[in-house]
Order: C-alpha cells, then sequence, then structure tokens
C-alpha cells in the first residue's frame, strides 16, 4: 500500500494525497493514509459522510473524478474545505474501487501553479493508481485483513534528498552561515530541524532549545495567527510566503518560506522599523492560529447541519480530533429528565443508564445545563470533590462540562472526555467554551427545524390519503416521495375517489413550494377536487370550479392537476389537466404512449379559465401512469428525454404487478430535488 501510495503521488507530479477507505456497509469515508502533508492539517476530514459537500464524498459517490483547478473554483463549488484551507492549490478526488465494489477514495494535491487542467497522462496515473490501489485494499478483505480505520492514519515518510559527502556538507555549511541573516529549516509538522547561529541570535533564543520544537511554541512572540497562517499556506500551495513579526521589544524580523516535498527552508533577516504592532501574548492550551483553524471549520460545517441528529454527529465528528478528546456527550432537559441527544466514544449502555434520568444537582452535564457555568476536572478526585456521588466507569481521565448557549441562555451541555489527565489552562478552557458556543448556536437552530419538520410532516401527511379506497374491478399502486431539500414536504398529492358502482376518479397534483403554505393548499385543492367530482361534474368542470375557488383564495402559489373520470362498465376514461405533466398509457401489447392531452393553464391564475377535456380507451391489461413533474425532472436533464425513459421503463414492466412497477419507476427517478407522487391504474376484466 505505501509503495502503491508514493507512485501515484510521483507520478501525477502531485506535492501530496489522502486515501480513504470506505467500510462495508459504512456511510462514511475514513482516511487511513496521508502522504506528503502534516497530520494536523488534515485532521478535520478524517471522517468524511458520503452526503458531505466534500471533493472525495462526491468522487465516491458518483464515482467520478473530480477535478478542483485553483482557490476560486474550490470556492464556488466546496465552500466549506475552502473557508478552513484559504490557499492557492489544485486538488483532485476518484473513486478507489476494485471489479467488486468501491473501496474508497483518493485526493491527489497540486501546487497553486498547476495548470488549470488535469493533461491526459495525469488521468491515466490516477485512474491506474485508483484500480491498483483498489485491488489491494480487497485483497487486504479477501485475506481477512481489511484496511480499516485507526485513531491516526498511517502517514508515508517523505521522500529522501540525496547523501551528501562530509566535504559537500561542509561546503554547504560554509555556504549558509555566509548569507545575511540567519537560516533554519522546518519539516512538514512544522517542527525546527536546523538552525544557524545567526538565526538563533535573531530569534534571541538557544539553539539547542530550539530544534525540535515549534516556532509559535518555543517562541511565545510568534504565537500570533499570520505565523501558523502563512506556514499552512507555504505547505498547501507549495510556494513561497513572506510574513514580518514583532520581537519585543522594538526588533521586527522578516520570514521568508521556501517550501518543498520534504519541509520548508526559511531565511530570517532583521525587518523595517515602519511597521506598527503589539507584541502577542503567550497563549495557553492550543495555538491561537490552531484555535481560529477549528473555529473555522466547525463554523462552516455547523452552518450546513439542519436537524438535531446533524448537529450532534458534526460536533463528535469535528470536535473530537480537533481537541484531541476521546469521548463525547450532547446533553440537554426535556419535560425535566436528562435527554442524551447524541454520543461518540461511549458504551451504549453507560449512555442508556443517564437517557431520561430525572434532573439533579448531583448530575455534573445537570448542573452545567442549569447554571450555564462551564466545569473542568483534570482528574478524577477532582471530580469526586464536587460530585460525590459519581462513580468512575467509564475509563475517562480528564472531563469539561461545557454549557451550550443559545440567545443567552443554556439550552444543553456537551461533555468531552480525556483518557489522560488534562490540567486545562486558561486558554483552553475558553477556546472549548467558544466552540461549545457555536454548537449551542447550531442546535438551537437545529431544534427549531425538527419542531417545524415534525409539524409540517404531521399536517402534510394528514391531508395525503392514508389508504386509497377499494374499487372493483380497478387495480392501484402510489408512491410518494419526499424532497430532498428544505423541510422534505411539499404540495404533491394524489387521490382515488369511487363515484358509484362503476365509476372512479383519479386525480394527481403539484402545488408550487416546498412549506407548511404549499402542504396547506395542497389540502384544500385535494378536498376542492374531490367534492366537485362527487357530484358527477367532468373533468373539465372539476378543474374550473377548483380554479375559481383558487384564485378567490388567492394564496400566492399556483398548481397543477389531472383529473380522470374513469367508467369500468365500457372502459372509457376523460381527463383533464391544467398545466400538469401529460399520463402516460402502457397499452395491452406493451405500446406505451404519452396522451396528447391540451394542457390547460395552471389553477389560481385566471378565475375564468376553460380547460378542455380528452375521450380515451382504457381497456383491460392497460395501465395509466400519473405522476409529478419530480419523477422526470433533474438539473441539465432534458423533459423530453426523461420522459421517454420512463416510458421505456413502463413498457418493459410487467402490467400484472403495479407494485413492482411503481417502485421500479420511484428507483430510477433523479435525486429528487423536488416532491415525487406516483398512481399507477389499471382496470381489470
Amino acid at each position: 500500500m505505501d509503495t502503491a501510495m508514493a507512485a501515484v503521488v510521483r507520478e501525477s507530479g502531485a506535492f501530496g494525497g489522502l486515501l480513504y477507505v470506505l467500510p462495508p456497509g459504512d456511510d462514511a469515508l475514513w482516511l487511513v493514509m496521508v502522504a506528503g502533508v502534516p497530520q494536523e492539517i488534515a485532521t478535520p476530514w478524517r471522517r468524511v459522510a458520503l452526503t458531505d459537500p466534500m471533493p472525495v464524498a462526491d468522487a465516491v459517490r458518483e464515482r467520478r473524478l473530480v477535478w478542483i483547478g485553483g482557490q476560486e473554483e474550490m470556492a464556488r463549488r466546496y465552500p466549506r474545505p475552502a473557508l478552513v484551507l484559504p490557499y492557492h492549490f489544485a486538488l483532485s478526488a476518484a473513486p478507489v474501487a476494485s471489479s467488486d465494489a468501491v473501496q474508497g477514495g483518493l485526493v491527489l494535491l497540486w501546487p497553486g501553479s498547476h495548470p488549470p487542467q488535469l493533461s491526459h497522462g495525469q488521468r491515466d496515473v490516477i485512474e491506474t493508481g485508483c484500480r491498483h490501489l483498489g485491488s489491494l485494499l480487497q485483497q487486504a478483505a479477501d485475506s481477512g485483513d481489511p484496511v480499516l480505520p485507526a485513531d491516526r492514519p498511517h502517514t508515508l515518510p517523505p521522500p529522501t534528498g540525496r547523501a551528501l559527502s562530509p566535504g559537500e556538507a561542509a561546503a554547504v555549511s560554509a555556504f549558509v552561515d555566509r548569507l545575511p541573516g540567519g537560516s533554519c529549516a522546518l519539516d512538514l509538522n512544522g517542527r525546527i530541524t536546523f538552525v544557524t547561529p545567526a538565526a538563533a541570535d535573531l530569534l534571541g533564543a538557544d539553539p539547542a532549545s530550539l530544534l525540535g520544537a515549534l516556532p509559535w511554541e518555543a517562541l511565545p512572540w510568534m504565537d500570533v495567527p499570520q505565523v501558523e497562517d502563512r506556514y499552512r499556506a507555504a505547505l498547501v500551495s507549495r510556494q513561497p510566503q513572506a510574513f514580518t513579526v514583532l520581537r519585543p521589544p522594538d526588533a521586527w524580523l522578516s520570514f521568508d518560506l521556501y517550501p518543498d516535498s520534504s519541509g520548508i527552508s526559511v531565511r530570517i533577516t532583521r525587518g523595517s522599523d515602519g511597521a506598527h504592532a503589539s507584541p502577542s501574548v503567550p497563549a495557553a492550551g492550543p495555538s491561537r492560529a490552531t484555535v481560529l483553524y477549528h473555529l473555522m471549520h466547525l463554523a462552516a460545517t455547523l452552518t450546513e447541519a439542519v436537524g438535531v441528529q446533524d448537529v450532534a454527529e458534526q460536533t463528535a465528528d469535528q470536535l473530537l480530533p480537533a481537541l484531541g478528546a476521546q469521548a463525547m456527550v450532547l446533553m440537554t432537559a426535556e419535560d425535566g429528565r436528562l435527554k442524551i441527544i447524541g454520543y461518540r466514544g461511549y458504551r451504549a449502555e453507560i449512555i442508556d443508564r443517564f437517557d431520561g434520568m430525572p434532573l439533579a444537582s448531583d448530575i455534573p452535564g445537570v448542573r452545567v445545563l442549569s447554571t450555564g457555568v462551564p466545569g473542568f476536572f483534570a482528574t478524577f478526585a477532582d471530580l469526586k470533590r464536587d460530585y460525590p456521588a459519581t462513580v468512575h466507569e467509564d475509563g475517562m481521565a480528564a472531563w469539561a462540562f461545557l454549557p451550550l448557549i443559545a440567545s443567552g441562555r443554556p439550552i444543553g451541555s456537551v461533555l468531552l472526555a480525556y483518557r489522560r489527565p488534562r490540567p486545562f489552562p486558561p486558554g483552553e478552557r475558553a477556546v472549548l467554551t467558544s466552540l461549545a458556543g457555536l454548537v449551542g448556536q447550531a442546535l438551537d437552530r437545529a431544534r427549531l427545524y425538527d419542531a417545524k419538520h415534525h409539524l409540517a410532516h404531521r399536517l402534510q401527511s394528514a391531508l395525503l390519503p392514508h389508504t386509497l379506497p377499494h374499487v372493483p374491478g380497478l387495480k392501484v399502486a402510489a408512491r410518494y416521495l419526499p424532497a430532498a431539500r428544505g423541510l422534505a414536504i411539499g404540495g404533491d398529492f394524489y387521490d382515488l375517489i369511487r363515484l358509484d358502482a362503476h365509476t372512479a376518479g383519479v386525480a394527481i397534483g403539484d402545488v408550487q413550494g416546498h412549506n407548511v403554505d404549499a402542504a396547506a393548499l395542497m389540502g384544500q385543492v385535494r378536498t376542492a377536487v374531490h367534492a366537485h367530482a362527487t357530484v358527477s361534474a367532468s373533468p373539465d368542470d372539476v378543474l374550473a370550479r377548483t380554479n375559481r375557488l383558487l384564485t378567490d383564495l388567492d394564496p400566492g402559489l399556483f398548481t397543477s392537476c389531472v383529473y380522470v373520470h374513469l367508467d369500468l362498465a365500457t372502459h372509457h376514461a376523460c381527463l383533464a389537466t391544467a398545466g400538469h405533466p401529460p399520463p402516460l398509457v402502457r397499452h395491452a401489447d406493451g405500446r406505451t404512449e404519452l396522451l396528447p392531452v391540451p394542457p390547460g393553464l395552471l389553477l389560481g391564475i385566471e378565475p375564468d379559465t376553460v380547460y378542455s377535456a380528452l375521450e380515451f380507451h382504457l381497456p383491460p391489461g392497460s395501465v395509466l401512469a400519473l405522476y409529478t413533474d419530480g419523477l422526470v425532472e433533474a438539473p441539465g436533464v432534458d423533459l423530453d428525454d426523461a420522459t421517454a425513459a420512463l416510458a421505456g421503463l413502463l413498457e418493459h414492466e410487467d402490467p400484472a404487478d403495479l407494485d413492482a412497477m411503481a417502485d421500479t419507476l420511484i428507483r430510477h427517478a433523479p435525486a429528487p430535488c423536488d416532491d415525487i407522487a406516483l398512481l399507477l391504474i389499471s382496470p381489470g376484466d
């Protein structure tokens, strides 16, 4: 695996890569191998859900190569990673597959100087490399030793440089010493691997104390966001970077960074005295640049979270790796009891014991929830001192209980647990509390969303028929699929109306919009169609009367509708349509046609609209298919082509099994960005 990964990175001309695996039955990709970039930069994307708006998720889900040619394209197509890594670089993501199945995904990174498009040779290298990696992953699985997610992904060592002879090494050392200013070198993780005496003198530090250290940790005055930010920019873009920083009390130093595949060379010189800034304050806990990095990523992620469970999953995915915690519990109060809405890293039996427990002050999470005051416990002895009844059963050594604040009040709490004792210095406490604040705001929005979602679905389910009536001599199959966006509700409806022993009415329609108003209007339209149909009005008259009612109500939404009157004794049908997709008829011989019905104006526009009716024969063995536009419409898809494809599916299905036919039509529908309603009608002998 190491050899194959190194080969595809090298031969494609990329400077780095990330290899993900998709465990069987999982809905997320897991990072298992990193090449050319430090793990710390890749940490926010250790787990990528297949539904995440990320290049590798799209590549695996759609089984295609995704190419991002630069920073502007990244910001336009994938704003979340663009916000976290606002640097100039190019990226490709491709599915890693064997002959059996998709095994994972491969992300490759190029410098910002890469041409706007991949060359044919690079595409061939990527495709060949992905097939090789997929084959290796499949072989590992077949041998009983599959590649599975670990606590930390495996990191490939950087390529080794040319070995220098003693004479060359002495010449290089002398060359560096002769240059003005000072020089040092950083590895890919940012740690100092080499420093000249002149550089140490400019930095005001002993060379021995610098070696192996991160500059912004060894030198407190360098703990300012721009320092680590320029280091990240150099690593990700592989282009030179520069910055100036104040070494207290008054020495300005200029830094020039020159990156390559093995690390970063740094030139340090005295800067001008023209810049003005105050010296930085030493940080406690994570560096400020690291804090900003994770704050931006968490904020960007939570803006896309909708429901409460989505917030819980995103919080666990982001906070645990970012903060080095091993477990998390998200809690709130509900009817005087503790409600656990999400957790990670704990056994289910522990969570089940606390979930639903009456609120009591001797439960740490409850006290934080009620007071809004965070609690930090560096050891179990500290926790036991404040909560004597606590039993040490989770195997953790340090805990942080953080309030989730929204609109100035606590709405819940989050527990972060660590396997090792942790001192929680003031700076880190502030960081943790800030991050919890973001989660609290997102959770408040998510709870409101879930409440609206629940209310809307209750309204919609109450307005749609729970079951269709049994009509002798008629076989019926109905399907409804909600939209994949918004509240996942809308105004699509269908109905089957038994008029008498030998006649029935069938209706299908679509109210504009995907909200509670659309669902409410859908109920009014369905009721109006039903009422007019039961007084034996003709299809054109049913639509005309319903249209007049809607224009009088003036709901501000328009509705399409088809109404069909069926005479089961004569196998005669008559229909009228108001701006709705025309129905399909599958004849008994398998031939399928689109009914040439005059379209008519949408309901609710013009009160005096006159609708035309079409009469046709519907003998036994034939199938009438009524559907809403969500079944055939999709961005970039020609409507005529999609309708013809639907007719082809209808033609090849067995008319004796309408349920199987309905399932096939729904299964082959485009990704539902709109509601889908489908009604199949087949008369018997």
